[in-house]
């Protein structure tokens, strides 16, 4: 079985021998590609959906998986016990709903040692959360496939003071700015090129909305500049380091 660029991204975050509960699981591939690796002690595969489950399990039957991986139905993480599982990975949902989750199954997300996450939207409110409410974000990656970008956010319990994140950090991610993948800063340079062009067309609009809105997209526009001048920087330190290893 060959992973998309993004379930093999979240799939790299999966530690050796974690217990894994997949939520939203759809078609099961990724807990199906991690056992066959040997990389799971257990999985859970689980889904909100009859329909996505049924598939799941066809696909694990298929592959011979029946008696390693436990398909179950489940709103989030309703139907998960503490201590069935240590890592659980949300992704392909929007934001806020990756948020109603995680709050929903707090009593289950205590109990974790990991949370990998990849929301469709709302990143920075995924960040928001989890740094308000006792994780710590150890790890972020981002891939483009299939003509999108997206986010991978690795979040452990915090054990100890947090160094404070920017409003650029929690916006772009801390670790993808300081990551030096060119992906990064396409993504960076996308998302000034779309300010610019809603900055351009809100004064050509004249109108006084417009001109409310006006002050809200410069501070986006000066937030993603900063944003790119600072991944700017690990990228050179990271391409003097390859040269110098070269």
């Amino acid at each position: 079985m060959e992973l998309s660029k993004r379930l093999a991204a979240i799939g790299a975050m999966v530690a050796k021998g974690s217990r894994l509960a997949d939520i939203g699981t759809d078609h099961g591939y990724l807990p199906i590609w991690l056992t066959e690796r040997g990389i799971l002690a257990s999985a859970i595969a689980m889904d909100i959906n009859e329909g996505p489950l049924l598939r799941a399990e066809a696909h694990v039957k298929e592959h011979g998986l029946l008696d390693k991986i436990v398909l179950r139905k489940s709103d989030g993480f309703a139907e998960l016990l503490p201590g069935e599982a240590d890592t659980a990975v949300i992704a392909g949902m929007g934001g806020l709903l990756t948020i109603r989750i995680l709050e929903k199954g707090k009593i289950i997300t205590d109990s974790l040692k990991s949370l990998i996450l990849s929301p469709q939207s709302e990143v920075i409110e995924v960040r928001r959360y989890l740094l308000d409410h006792g994780f710590d974000i150890c790890s972020e990656d981002m891939v483009f496939d299939e003509g999108k970008y997206y986010t991978i956010i690795k979040a452990g319990h915090a054990s100890g003071e947090i160094n404070p994140w920017s409003y650029i950090e929690k916006k772009y991610g801390r670790y993808l700015l300081r990551s030096g993948k060119a992906v990064v800063a396409e993504y960076l340079e996308k998302e000034r090129n779309t300010f610019e062009l809603i900055l351009e067309r809100l004064k050509e609009a004249g109108t006084e909305k417009a001109a409310e809105r006006i002050p809200e997209v410069e501070k986006e526009l000066s937030a993603v500049s900063e944003a790119i001048r600072i991944a700017g920087t690990f990228r050179e330190n990271e391409e003097e380091i390859r040269e110098a290893e070269e």
